[in-house]
């Protein structure tokens, strides 16, 4: 299976799937954090690049996350920006989903104007970690949880300022990755 994640410079859920003998590549604007097929560079070229069976995408959440209202709610400083980052959103959804017939897209509870197909957290994978996580789904089933284990840790919630703390934040947790690749790579 050809497979695309879009918008992951940490290989996660690229290196899941390759694991499992499929050919998938990431791309970001940032470089890879681990050596793999990586294209650095714009998302939008890449899904346009190619023919995709499989397009899995995590977009920035900045903007969009309910956790930011403080800064990008209306009437903030940064709202403007809260405004393009969900016009963006909504066109890459949109762009995905004319290129390939299966896409999913992940993001923290936010103000997407358009509803997941489910939410998941950590903990339904293996990790005791609460981060409640919409799945917008064309084309492929919802998420069935792999390991349920106690523990309900807010560690990357509560992570305290640091320069890192947005790349720590936005790593995709290792146990969904394997969800989603033996799950969709099986599809």
């Amino acid at each position: 299976m050809e497979v695309l994640v879009a918008c992951e410079y940490s290989g996660t859920v690229r290196d899941a799937f390759r694991a499992l003998g499929h050919d998938a590549v990431s791309c970001d604007l940032l470089p890879t954090d681990v050596a793999g097929p990586h294209i650095q560079g714009d998302c939008i070229d890449a899904i346009c690049s190619k023919a995709w069976d499989l397009i899995i995408m995590h977009p920035p959440c900045t903007a969009l996350a309910v956790s930011g209202n403080r800064w990008y709610g209306k009437g903030m400083p940064k709202h403007a920006e809260r405004i393009q980052a969900i016009e963006w959103t909504r066109n890459l959804w949109l762009l995905a989903r004319q290129h390939c017939d299966l896409v999913a897209m992940e993001n923290p509870v936010g103000v997407l104007p358009f509803s997941p197909s489910q939410y998941i957290q950590p903990w339904q994978f293996g990790h005791g970690e609460t981060k409640k996580t919409g799945l917008w789904l064309q084309g492929l089933p919802d998420l069935v949880p792999t390991n349920i284990v106690d523990g309900r840790d807010q560690r990357i919630w509560k992570l305290p300022p640091s320069d890192d703390r947005w790349k720590i934040r936005s790593k995709t947790f290792q146990g969904i990755a394997e969800a989603m690749a033996s799950q969709w790579g099986a599809f």
